[in-house]
C-alpha cells in the first residue's frame, strides 16, 4: 500500500506520520477540471469504466476550487480566461498541484495567435505537462500516478511555505508515423 507499518501484539499499527499523510494525500486527490476544447473530451474518458481513475484514487471532480488539490487544464486558453483561471487558482487549498494538458494548454499548440497563451505556465505554476493534441487518457492518468510519486517523497509542507512547481515533462506512450496515404490535389 505504500505505508511501512508494523502491527504489534496489541493491535496497535505504528508509522511515520508523514508517511500516513502523504499516502492519505496521494490517495485522495480531487480534481478540478479547466477544460475548453477536445483535450476536455479525453478527460473525461479518463473517468469512464475502461481507465478508471478511480483506481487512482483521483475520481471526484470538484467544480469548486476550494474542494480542490489538482487543477487539470485541458485545451487551449484565451486571454480573456487567464484571470478566470488564475482566480481559480488562488482559491484552491494548499498544497496544490498543476496539471497541463495537451499542445494547447502547455505551448498554445496550432493556435499561434493573439487571443491565445502561449503556455498556462507564463501566469501560473505548472508541476506536470502532458503532451499530445489531444493527448490519450493513458497519458493524462500518468501524469497523474507522477504527481502521486512526488507526494509520496514530500514531507509535511512548514506553513506559510510556498512549494516549487515541479515541470515534469511526461514522454508520449506512441511514436508518430507518416500518414500512408501522401495528400495529393487534383489539377483541373
Amino acid at each position: 500500500m505504500g505505508i511501512e507499518a508494523v502491527l504489534t501484539g496489541d493491535g496497535y499499527v505504528t508509522s511515520q506520520l508523514r508517511k500516513v499523510v502523504n499516502w492519505s494525500r496521494r490517495s485522495s486527490l480531487w480534481p478540478m477540471p479547466f477544460a475548453t476544447a477536445c483535450c476536455g473530451i479525453e478527460l473525461m474518458s479518463t473517468a469512464t469504466s475502461r481507465y478508471d481513475l478511480a483506481r487512482f484514487g483521483a475520481e471526484v471532480m470538484r467544480f469548486s476550487p476550494r474542494q480542490s488539490d489538482l487543477l487539470v487544464v485541458a485545451g487551449r486558453v484565451a486571454i480573456k480566461m487567464m484571470p478566470v483561471l488564475q482566480r481559480i487558482y488562488q482559491q484552491m487549498t494548499e498544497p496544490k498541484w498543476v496539471v497541463s494538458m495537451g499542445a494547447c494548454a502547455s505551448t498554445g499548440g496550432v493556435f499561434d495567435t493573439y487571443a491565445v497563451v502561449q503556455g498556462v505556465d507564463q501566469f501560473i505554476p505548472v508541476d506536470v505537462y502532458v503532451p499530445g493534441c489531444p493527448p490519450r487518457p493513458e497519458t493524462l492518468i500518468e501524469g497523474i500516478m507522477a504527481i502521486q510519486r512526488i507526494i509520496d517523497e514530500d514531507g509535511i509542507p512548514p506553513s506559510g511555505s510556498r512549494r516549487r512547481p515541479l515541470r515534469i515533462a511526461i514522454e508520449p506512450t506512441h511514436q508518430v508515423r507518416t500518414q500512408p496515404t501522401p495528400l495529393t490535389v487534383g489539377q483541373t
